[in-house]
């Protein structure tokens, strides 16, 4: 049976370690200066991320004006607009704390329907809107992670580190080369169990055999140059994303995707406006699970045991059989 390295009070103080040591990490690493975010915006104006480009946000409607709000899905676009308003400069940007419900998430070991990040942008220059820039920052958010991971192996001598030293990065079309008879989700398992750590870059256009790797909303990132940090968590035998970042799309990407999709009425909304009227900067952006990240570093078996969250019935007697411990 299943028992955890650390009891929950010990949990307890372990997750604020690695909280507060993390975000201490980010943001010397990406010269990020805190703000304070948003849990909900209103609805139409195109600032909520459409993740996939299929969920549905919770909503709600304001009694006092009788508007539409939204609980925020992530702060790709928020963040952005925000960066404009501090009139922050190329190389250096923001980090937030974001809290979200996902209430159309199909719940298991690392799906919840609450989910908790580092939303982090920093603005770039046009002409730094490359591949050989998005590699750089996920290198230095991989080594955020590595120094966190450490700090932790020293405060509690049971838990040692298991993450590769160093992340290795394929394109998702290569890994299609490599392994063109698998899914692209058996495909992300196969490289991860092989390097222990990888970034896979170029996720929501289509292949060169007509698919897509996964689904990604046409406004916020930019197809070519984005991609997800991915690690393989041998205990429970498969891949964990802990990060979705990129370049965020300019007016030529932003239009070429629109269309892509189908979504050209999109143009109208108040965020789509300005992006189309380069009235926003160019930045690079991105959400880091905490939860998750949390999970990993204390080798806990589901997010439950960092989180508190709602869990069927049958997953919580589950876990209660097999010494799993959800906080509640």
């Amino acid at each position: 049976m299943y028992r955890s390295i650390l009891n929950e009070q010990e949990t307890e103080h372990a997750i604020k370690l690695i909280k507060d040591t993390f975000q201490i990490n980010l943001a010397t690493a990406l010269h990020l200066r805190r703000v304070t975010a948003p849990l909900f915006v209103k609805s139409g104006l195109g600032l909520n991320d459409n993740l996939s480009g299929t969920e549905h946000p919770v909503s709600f409607v304001i009694k006092s004006t009788g508007e539409c709000a939204e609980i925020v899905h992530s702060l790709a676009k928020w963040k952005r607009v925000k960066l404009g308003e501090m009139q922050a400069q190329p190389g250096y940007g923001l980090y937030t704390d974001m809290n979200a419900i996902r209430a159309e998430e199909t719940l298991d070991e690392l799906h919840s329907l609450y989910v908790d990040q580092w939303d982090w942008c920093c603005v770039i220059r046009p002409e730094e809107r490359t591949m050989k820039t998005l590699q750089r920052f996920v290198k230095l958010i991989y080594q955020a992670i590595k120094n966190t991971e450490y700090i932790v192996s020293e405060h509690y001598a049971e838990i040692h580190p298991i993450l590769p030293d160093d992340i290795t990065l394929f394109s998702s079309e290569e890994l299609l080369q490599r392994y063109p008879n698998l899914s692209s989700k058996d495909r992300e398992n196969k490289i991860c169990q092989e390097y222990g750590a990888v970034f896979i870059t170029s996720i929501g256009g289509k292949l060169s055999n007509g698919e897509r790797h996964d689904l990604r909303a046409p406004d916020y990132d930019d197809w070519r140059l984005n991609g997800d940090i991915l690690v393989w968590y041998e205990p429970l035998g498969c891949v964990v994303e802990l990060s979705s970042m990129g370049i965020r799309v300019n007016a030529d990407s932003l239009h070429s995707q629109l269309m892509i999709e189908g979504h050209l009425d999109w143009e109208k909304r108040m965020y789509q406006q300005m992006v189309l009227n380069n009235q926003l900067p160019s930045t690079i952006g991105g959400g880091i699970g905490q939860s998750r990240l949390c999970m990993i570093l204390l080798h806990k078996l589901h997010i439950g045991e960092i989180q508190v969250s709602i869990w069927p019935d049958e997953m919580i007697e589950d876990c209660q059989n097999r010494g799993i411990n959800l906080l509640r």
